[in-house]
């Protein structure tokens, strides 16, 4: 996710991302141009809770259990039109990289960085610099890249055998759901807006049909289409339904969709990394120009993130043959005030099924 100024009277993203991939070519292999090293401990990830791109890469980290390789730094959920910031740490200074702003990394890999400053990003240690900023190809080679480094029981969130099935879902759920609700909260005209939010819902009721008689969107278990998914859904009645005018009805008034985002968040890597103090945080306090005042909504009550699902009877398995991920490390567990369902030991408190 990127700063500024976005009202335009057709909301376009841009999508020229630093596009440089961290590749295990094996021993003794050269890298091509481009290319960086898998290693363990030369690389770290820096996010905001926030931000749903973001909030992509903490799952699927967590889930493949790469926390002891690929280290993490956390951005605040706001910044101003220069750069995301270390603001949550003692100084507001990245313990590791030792800069109080995600910029700093972006100059070090090209002075005068022509383009919006975002996160997630993977810096190089040693150097300082930003490796990559290009999110959809980051959670792939966290799969396919870093096996070695994968725990023990982790899932195969990108099987290739289900590659094909799960880009063309992707591809749909993208550019109808993930980018289309910020296509309609920042649409300039009303004809913008009106086949925004008609796009939007369409593909929204395709998932609902989708997802009735099926637990998870490809396959039968946890797959990287579930994981882009989720980070939507968590934020839809929070934020997009009000803030970005996505209102023809809440993501609770739907049925097998609100099954499904819960089943998800009570499965250990999804709401233990759901921060909704964050998210509507950054939403309502960065994007003044939807929000002049800055006014952060009380609501909407999140209790019912907790009520059963029923969806274990449409079969699978979240983690396959595989199994869930430990509790989070001790700094990096959501701050309970911020999410009431996680406990003390960084978990959602209870899955009742």
């Amino acid at each position: 996710m990127t700063q500024g100024s976005y009202v335009e009277p057709s909301y376009e993203r841009d999508t020229r991302y630093l596009g440089d991939r961290i590749v295990d070519r094996g021993p003794g292999s050269a890298m091509g141009e481009g290319e960086w090293p898998v290693e363990a401990g030369r690389y770290r990830l820096v996010v905001a809770r926030a931000c749903p791109w973001a909030n992509r890469t903490i799952i699927v980290r967590r889930l493949l259990g790469l926390e002891d390789v690929l280290s993490m730094g956390i951005c605040g959920p706001t910044h101003d039109a220069d750069s995301w910031t270390f603001d949550l740490d003692p100084g507001g200074v990245d313990p590791v990289l030792g800069i109080p702003r995600i910029k700093d990394a972006y100059e070090r890999r090209q002075p005068g960085y022509p383009r919006g400053i975002t996160v997630p990003a993977i810096v190089d240690v040693p150097t300082g610099q930003v490796v990559t900023n290009d999110f959809a190809q980051m959670t792939l080679d966290f799969s396919t890249q870093w096996r070695a480094h994968h725990r023990e029981g982790a899932p195969d969130l990108y099987p290739e055998a289900l590659r094909e099935e799960i880009d063309l879902v992707n591809r749909r759920v993208y550019t109808e759901v993930n980018n289309g609700v910020y296509r309609c909260g920042f649409a300039g005209t009303q004809s913008a807006y009106d086949d925004a939010y008609e796009r939007l819902f369409t593909a929204l009721d395709w998932l609902d049909e989708r997802l009735t008689t099926r637990r998870y969107l490809v396959g039968e278990s946890l797959t990287e289409a579930d994981v882009r998914l989720f980070t939507t859904l968590a934020r839809f009645d929070a934020v997009y339904h009000g803030h970005f005018k996505c209102n023809r009805q809440k993501l609770s008034e739907f049925d097998a969709l609100w099954a499904y985002a819960r089943d998800l968040f009570t499965t250990p890597g999804f709401g233990d990394t759901t921060d909704f103090v964050h998210i509507k945080s950054h939403y309502y306090e960065v994007h003044r120009d939807i929000n002049p005042t800055g006014i952060v909504p009380a609501g909407p009550d999140v209790a019912g993130w907790l009520e059963p699902h029923g969806r274990e009877s449409l079969g699978g398995n979240p983690f396959g043959d595989g199994t869930p991920p430990g509790p989070p490390p001790e700094g990096e567990r959501v701050d309970p005030a911020h999410n009431p369902h996680v406990g003390p030991d960084g978990l959602v408190r209870s899955v009742r099924g």
